[in-house]
């Protein structure tokens, strides 16, 4: 039995509470009290553990993109380490208590600070993997030292069948709460660099709280109180001070002062705005600048007007959050209600009151035409009895599974049932210069669907490139000819229609495969002809 472990057995008689009493005395406070202050850190390293195991999942993502490979590593990276500190529990032989404040110190530290750190390094792909997994090895492996540490602590106090279930039970407790208000509260309320901070400062207080409740001997007990709190001052500071880093960090990664930054439970939204151009990131990727995005915007819209051959009525909008294909489609006097769907309501909020933003859309989101429904396309659709004269279906690209489904043939089966036979599909396709076969799979996967298409495509200076499909039935042909009066339009005439739809050989058709729900080829290969392009 060692020093500590003798601590928390029954005293036989009246407790020795100076300062200076030997650890292996009876000292301290109840065994009650320690047992359960001890079960309590359970549910906290369990919580934190799994909540910092999440932001290091979520910025992978956002920075390396395929959130299903990225969340895997994490997690069983995570598991492995763990392991790794159980297995190195062993060798922790005396002064267990003095360790476990040490051990809740260090999660703290790596833990709080994992964001702000990965976030300072996520421009250069190669140093933020080998940070990303080394706070991952770090953190599993500290949590995996604690509670096989905690166990030894409380097993004089309790017998083995009742430790082992408390012990599991408020760890299984703490990881089902982490994983509920991860995403419902703490990623949308305080955002990923608060969370993992306001983490760090509770696992802090955890260890602080601990050196005042536990028996240790005094010089120890200084130091350790002392180290306790410096790390929650550190720590505390930071969690003030975080947003104005995030802030300069932000500009200078985007070379343009931030005019708007909010973290929603699927994203972070931020907005620049230059002398020259505005800018919307979304995760730190381009969406558009307002130099170019009325070319993107124009070709994304009038040709399917054209081609439709009747002037529209009913459209439906999937994505396109910011607006700026609604405007487009408001040009047209027919349009009588459009239904815009979009997963985030940050960003159709953003879009829809700041200035800067309906300067771009024209107020668009405003209009009494327009119905905003703030959820899944997938579900939207499945749920749908409304037909539409034209759906226009402006998402991400498929870098992940999550968007990957929106490119599936189970989900163009439901799109062609809301425009019916006479209804007409456009989709943004992604890039056939950069990601050509990506771009010809979402073709081959349209009419698999049942589709006939009409692929087009323009440069966009910002992204080069790019891609889009009409989709409908039988008979559809490339439009001759606008159904607007080009003068209206910066971009688009009558004249240069034909030419959208004329592929050179470079970005000519390729063999394809069709891209179903239950395999999702289309964000492997995306993912593929993406990287290739970054080397």
């Amino acid at each position: 039995m060692t020093a500590n472990e003798a601590s928390l057995t029954p005293a036989p008689g009246p407790m020795d509470t100076s300062d200076d009493a030997p650890q292996g005395a009876a000292a301290g406070p109840p065994r009650r009290a320690a047992r359960a202050a001890l079960l309590v850190s359970v549910f906290v390293i369990a919580t934190s553990g799994l909540v910092y195991e999440l932001i290091t999942g979520t910025l992978a993502s956002y920075v390396l993109g395929d959130s299903v490979a990225q969340f895997s590593f994490v997690i069983g990276l995570y598991l492995f380490a763990m392991g790794i500190g159980s297995y190195l529990s062993q060798y922790l032989e005396s002064h267990l208590l003095e360790r476990f404040v040490e051990i809740e110190l260090g999660i703290a530290i790596a833990g709080g600070l994992s964001a702000p750190l990965l976030f300072k390094v996520y421009t250069a792909a190669g140093a933020f993997k080998v940070l990303l997994y080394g706070l991952v090895l770090l953190i599993g492996t500290l949590v995996g030292l604690e509670i096989p540490l905690l166990i030894r602590l409380l097993k004089f106090s309790l017998d083995l069948k009742q430790l082992v279930a408390r012990v599991l039970t408020l760890d299984y407790i703490g990881a089902l709460v982490a994983s509920l208000l991860f995403p419902s509260l703490l990623l949308p309320r305080l955002g990923i660099h608060q969370t993992s901070l306001f983490f760090g400062v509770l696992n802090a207080a955890i260890a602080f709280g601990s050196t005042f409740l536990f028996p240790i001997a005094r010089p120890s007990r200084i130091r350790l109180r002392a180290l306790c709190l410096l790390t929650l001052v550190t720590l505390s500071g930071a969690f003030v001070f975080v947003s104005r880093f995030i802030e300069r960090a932000e500009a200078t990664y985007f070379g343009a002062p931030v005019v708007y930054a909010a973290q929603s439970p699927y994203q972070r939204v931020v907005l620049t705005q230059s002398p020259r151009t505005t800018r919307l990131f979304l995760n730190g990727n381009l969406q558009f600048s307002s130099d170019d995005e009325y070319r993107y915007h124009e070709v994304l819209v009038h040709p399917a007007v054209a081609a439709l051959g009747r002037s529209p009525r009913r459209v439906l909008i999937l994505g396109g959050g910011d607006g700026l294909a609604a405007r487009e489609l408001l040009r047209y006097p027919s349009v009588e209600h459009i239904v815009l769907v979009d997963l985030d309501a940050t960003v159709t909020d953003a879009f829809r009151t700041l200035p800067i933003a309906t300067r771009l859309n024209s107020g668009a989101l405003t209009d009494r035409r327009i119905t905003i429904r703030n959820e899944d396309a997938y579900k939207y659709l499945e749920g749908s009895t409304d037909v539409f004269d034209l759906a226009v279906v402006d998402f991400p690209d498929p870098g992940n599974y999550a968007v990957g489904k929106l490119y599936t043939d189970a989900f163009y089966l439901l799109l062609r049932e809301r425009i019916g036979v006479r209804g007409l599909a456009v989709v943004q396709a992604t890039s056939p210069q950069y990601a050509r076969q990506s771009f010809w799979t979402v073709v081959t996967t349209m009419e698999a669907a049942g589709f006939t298409t009409a692929p087009l495509h323009v440069y966009v200076p910002s992204f080069g490139e790019w891609g889009f499909v009409l989709a409908g039935g039988e008979g559809l042909a490339a439009p001759g000819m606008l159904g607007i009066d080009a003068g209206s339009l910066r971009y688009l005439d009558s004249a240069g229609l034909p030419e959208l739809f004329r592929f050179p050989r470079d970005l000519g058709r390729v063999d394809a495969p069709i891209n179903r729900l239950n395999d999702q080829k289309l964000v492997a290969i995306y993912t593929r002809e993406w990287a290739s392009w970054s080397r």
